[in-house]
């Protein structure tokens, strides 16, 4: 009997599967850091629907009620939070999101088939997609350029060490230099994007010029500032 019941118990399934969390790292006065959020979000009501958010303390000393009023902030905004990382455990209750440590900034989610290891292949520093990224599709490549030979659908993202070169219609969000690469730069050879960023400095739709919208551009820092200008 206790054979057959041991015939019938099923192994316990478990699945990996990773997603795109920002990070965000308050700065004091947290009311005007506050006020920095609701102008993103005035902007560009969807910017954070739906995705994780994983709070950063290291910058700032709060305490244990200070930390309470700041999640309770985020909520009240529909800003999910996944974990807080950067400080102290004896600061978190148990009814706040958990401690996270050993966070990298993005896990490698491969876009093309995955091809067998050679052992002294050298790490690529650029992917190309010869087909469109379709709308709710997530392409991370952290080590190098991306370049995209068709379209980028509405909702969909790329996201990238180095540049972003898009050779038809860019309309979801483009994330380049996201590992600290200020000389990153996105190109495309139509503009209708949702979001792009480089380096951390970011525009929404609604910060580019609408005599650039749906033409060749280009988008570089100058400095702490994105400049977005049409590509010649």
């Amino acid at each position: 009997m206790q054979a057959r019941a041991a015939s019938q118990r099923q192994m316990l399934r478990l699945r990996g599967r990773s997603y795109v969390a920002f990070v965000f790292c308050p700065t004091v006065p947290i009311v005007n850091w506050l006020a920095e959020i609701d102008a993103t979000i005035a902007r560009s009501p969807g910017f954070f629907a739906g995705k994780p958010v994983v709070i950063d303390l290291s910058s700032v000393d709060l305490s244990q009620s200070g930390i309470a009023h700041l999640l309770t902030s985020l909520r009240e905004r529909q800003i999910r939070v996944l974990g807080i990382e950067g400080v102290d455990e004896s600061r978190l209750t148990v009814d706040m999101p958990p401690l996270l440590s050993g966070g990298r900034h993005f896990h490698v989610e491969p876009y093309a088939p995955i091809q067998p290891k050679k052992q002294e292949a050298k790490q690529p520093t650029s992917l190309i997609l010869e087909n469109p990224v379709r709308s709710g599709q997530t392409v991370i490549f952290p080590d190098g350029d991306v370049t995209i030979l068709g379209s980028v659908g509405s909702g969909a993202e790329i996201v990238a060490g180095g540049s972003i070169h898009v050779y038809g219609a860019l309309r979801g969000r483009a994330m380049a230099g996201v590992n600290g690469n200020s000389a990153a730069r996105i190109y495309c050879q139509k503009i209708e994007a949702e979001l792009l960023a480089i380096d951390g400095f970011y525009q929404t739709a609604e910060d580019i010029d609408v005599c650039l919208r749906s033409k060749p551009a280009q988008a570089w820092l100058q400095g702490d500032l994105m400049k977005i200008t049409a590509l010649n």
